[in-house]
């Protein structure tokens, strides 16, 4: 009988952290590395503007997810730190954050898209350490500058008059802001697009809102949104757009918690259309196009983004009522779990000293724990300049991380076992037998029911235990409810767990997909150079062989991408 490979969300973490924590350059403070070219000859590293933008605020994000789930070390205490210093550096005209003159550093400018992660970044540093007035000022300040810097459309002028809009509504001149010279006509970063990428500091912006009870933040927020779904004529009125996806559901993840936050049923239901059509266009196991309705179907990479983004909209969605549980679980437990380095080996390397903001040494084990900025639903793409991407290095860590906190919640007077994901809490200890058996076991830490989540592909079979005696199964919110558990009561939750192979049409590619419960065991056609979903115990895995060493180009073009 096959055994595969269970999901370990402890082993994806420890390998997200080998690669923050050694893809930064120790003579800048822990600078990060958001450019590295794997399939070169031999591999590299190297700098661009971006790392000190948006990379020193999510990998500090990153970082402290990272954390939560397998405990701080003296090396992540030490890159954390300098994330941190990065952080608080830098801060300029309007109260904005510049990237530092660096030497391989362009315009200094300020981003309103970057200060999307800037905005994130210093929440979770305020969450971190609620006594750091510098950088709670900071954060006040540069939601304030923001506001200066919009434009309030309050009149549409048409040839028959003059109406109020209505409703309050900003939007920004333009997408970057010079330290000297603020908005310069000539000067745009030609990714397009303006509006949905200004619009990612909706998230960010409700978060503070909410945490911070910043009024500033509700404003500007509220501005941004109705502009979106309104002036920007952006989305159609089905919520489907073209363009890119990442900016777009991270408006969205805004959208609802904004919607939620202050009660209005349109906000929210606009932000499930946009979530919907997106996922109308990704596959059931997490392969999401990087854009919508821009190339053909065909030629689409899934930028890792795009999945996290997925996974943290259906998390605020649930909040709400909507049962978005079996796409959490499948997309983190597959596409988001595959598309990272497991394995260096097929990368070349050179021991080459430090020089001119580029990196060699060692490579093909620091780059173990990227995540792809281009993944293939069956491999990761080594052609693209994005094969491992930076940003998705800061944000798949945040994901996984918010569904390591869900899978145990304490609420409602219950212990709710929302994911079947091993894992520790003070309130119960989760082991599974996934994806090689349906079982379940729960050993309780205090005392109180316990709410077992039940999904679909569990079937309707399912017998439950507690201390080995049979309890009848009962249900209560869409779970299996075994009440008035004791401290030390082990719980043990069996059912039949069959295999069953979808079929789908997933970047043009007929797909034929192996299912053990919610697990991704097989995939058909196996994909090259990189094959993904290698789950199969006593298997060799397949790895391209490293290619061979020759000088590499001091003459990197720049990335052509439109997300830079």
């Amino acid at each position: 009988m096959r055994r595969y490979e269970p999901f370990d969300i402890h082993a994806v973490a420890a390998r997200g952290m080998n690669y923050i924590t050694s893809m930064v350059d120790e003579a800048y403070d822990h600078l990060p590395y958001w450019f590295i070219q794997i399939n070169e000859s031999p591999a590299y590293a190297r700098h661009v503007r971006v790392d000190d933008a948006e990379l020193v605020a999510s990998w500090y994000e990153a970082i402290v997810a990272l954390e939560k789930m397998n405990g701080a070390t003296e090396r992540s205490n030490a890159v954390k730190g300098g994330l941190k210093r990065h952080l608080l550096r830098s801060w300029g005209p309007k109260s904005l954050r510049y990237h530092e003159p660096y030497p391989w550093s362009n315009t200094q400018h300020a981003s309103f898209h970057e200060m999307g992660w800037v905005l994130a970044g210093m929440n979770q540093l305020c969450r971190d350490e609620p006594n750091n007035s510098d950088a709670y000022d900071k954060s006040k300040r540069l939601v304030e500058g923001l506001r200066s810097l919009a434009i309030q459309r309050t009149t549409r002028t048409f040839w028959s008059g003059d109406f109020p809009m209505g409703e309050t509504v900003y939007e920004f001149p333009s997408d970057i802001y010079l330290p000297n010279e603020g908005f310069v006509d000539e000067r745009v970063t030609g990714r397009g697009e303006t509006s949905i990428r200004n619009a990612v500091l909706l998230e960010p912006l409700v978060a503070r809102a909410i945490e911070f009870e910043d009024t500033v933040a509700l404003d500007l927020a509220v501005g941004i949104a109705n502009h979106m779904l309104g002036l920007s004529r952006y989305f159609n009125y089905k919520g489907e757009f073209f363009g890119h996806v990442h900016s777009a559901v991270w408006f969205a993840i805004g959208l609802v918690k904004l919607g939620g936050f202050i009660k209005n049923e349109r906000y929210v239901e606009k932000a499930v259309q946009i979530f919907e059509y997106v996922r109308s266009l990704s596959s059931e196991f997490g392969w999401v196009p990087e854009y919508a309705q821009w190339h053909p179907m065909e030629e689409e990479h899934c930028e890792t983004c795009c999945i996290k983004d997925m996974i943290v909209f259906a998390l605020e969605a649930v909040e709400l009522g909507y049962d978005y549980w079996d796409l959490i679980n499948k997309y983190t437990r597959n596409q988001l779990t595959e598309q990272q380095i497991k394995d260096g080996c097929f990368i070349s390397t050179a021991d080459k000293a430090d020089e001119n903001g580029y990196t060699w040494k060692n490579i093909d084990t620091r780059a173990v724990g990227g995540w792809s900025g281009g993944g293939e639903p069956n491999s990761l793409s080594l052609s693209r300049f994005r094969s491992i991407a930076g940003c998705c290095v800061g944000t798949a860590p945040v994901a996984l991380g918010m569904v390591y906190e869900k899978t145990i919640e304490e609420k409602n007077g219950g212990i709710y076992i929302n994911f079947p994901i091993p894992r520790e809490s003070s309130a119960a200890v989760i082991k599974t037998g996934y994806p090689n058996d349906g079982s379940m076991h729960v050993t309780m830490r205090t005392d109180g029911d316990v709410l077992i989540r039940h999904y679909d592909w569990m079937g309707e079979q399912c017998s439950v235990t507690v201390n080995g005696t049979a309890r009848p199964v009962a249900y209560r919110d869409n779970c299996m409810l075994i009440e008035k558990a004791s401290r030390g009561d082990v719980i043990v939750l069996t059912h039949a767990l069959n295999e069953r192979v979808s079929h789908e049409t997933v970047r043009g590619l007929s797909m034929h997909i192996t299912w053990r419960g919610s697990d991704v065991v097989r995939m058909d056609p196996p994909g090259l150079p990189v094959q993904m979903y290698q789950r199969e115990l006593g298997v060799a895995k397949s790895y391209p062989k490293p290619a061979g060493a020759k000088a590499p180009s001091q003459n990197v073009p720049a990335p052509t991408d439109q997300k830079r």
